[in-house]
């Protein structure tokens, strides 16, 4: 996976607040618009980017969770991260969208719709609808950017009906949204020597009754999440499997195990 760091592709640093961080996107995602570079094809992979990057740097939790892993793993700290997030995860709630809209309504460039069925094909599509009450826009979208993940995003609808929300479209519409399989979360025991060369580890996955043999980084650390893409819960509507999220528990030595009962037995 091509290394990027995501503060240098926007042009911030760690301390930029958001407002910062917004002013630096919209500049750059100006500056690439593809109707202002129709001689320079490869404005459009940059556009991609810093869409990325301002998706990340924009949301308070994943901005925090990129800060560590760098402060760890330095220029590695990107692929560490992607290992973590797919793509639909980095994008959803983010503004870029909107963000695209409102460069339309003032330039007169083209908006979010046409531009990412470029960027993404023709999997990229949007709806609208207000009926019994509510109101909602989104996006539906299958192809490069969420790697085969169907995505929707609502509008104005309200906060915790989002069952409701997908009945009703479904019935608007007769769209039946292709919907990603749960992630499932289990955790492995590694011993210190292991978690520090890495290799192949034999996983039993129950839920689908399968051994697997997960690649284990060498230098993997306590707490740490391993991801398997698309080996969760089977999606639905044609939708992709979830991801299966592995933690690392690293096993304590005998002697250390027994320092630490004295320790919280007796004290120090």
């Amino acid at each position: 996976m091509a290394q990027q760091d995501y503060y240098q592709t926007l042009g911030v640093d760690r301390t930029s607040d958001a407002k910062k961080i917004k002013e630096a996107y919209r500049e750059l995602a100006f500056k690439y618009h593809p109707d202002r570079n129709e001689k320079k094809p490869d404005s459009a992979e940059k556009m991609k980017l810093i869409n990325e990057a301002y998706a990340v740097l924009s949301n308070v939790d994943k901005k925090r969770e990129y800060d560590d892993l760098r402060a760890r793993f330095g220029d590695s700290a990107y692929g560490q991260f992607r290992n973590a997030y797919t793509e639909q995860d980095i994008f959803d709630g983010s503004d870029v969208y909107q963000i695209f809209e409102e460069m339309a309504r003032s330039f007169g460039l083209r908006g979010v719709d046409s531009i990412f069925s470029d960027f993404y094909g023709s999997g990229y599509k949007r709806f609208a609808f207000k009926q019994h009450g509510l109101h909602g826009k989104g996006f539906i979208y299958r192809g490069a950017m969420g790697q085969g993940r169907g995505k929707i995003g609502a509008g104005s609808v309200p906060p915790g009906v989002g069952r409701l929300f997908k009945f009703l479209l479904n019935q608007i519409t007769g769209l039946k949204l292709p919907q990603i399989g749960d992630h499932i979360h289990d955790t492995v025991h590694l011993t210190q020597e292991f978690a520090r060369t890495g290799g192949p580890f034999p996983y039993n996955h129950h839920r689908r009754s399968k051994k697997l043999v997960v690649d284990i980084p060498a230098g993997t650390k306590d707490g740490q999440q391993i991801r398997l893409a698309q080996m969760g819960a089977t999606g639905k509507n044609g939708g992709p499997s979830g991801d299966l999220y592995l933690k690392v528990k690293i096993k304590k030595p005998l002697i250390e195990k027994a320092k630490d009962f004295i320790v919280s037995t007796f004290g120090r």
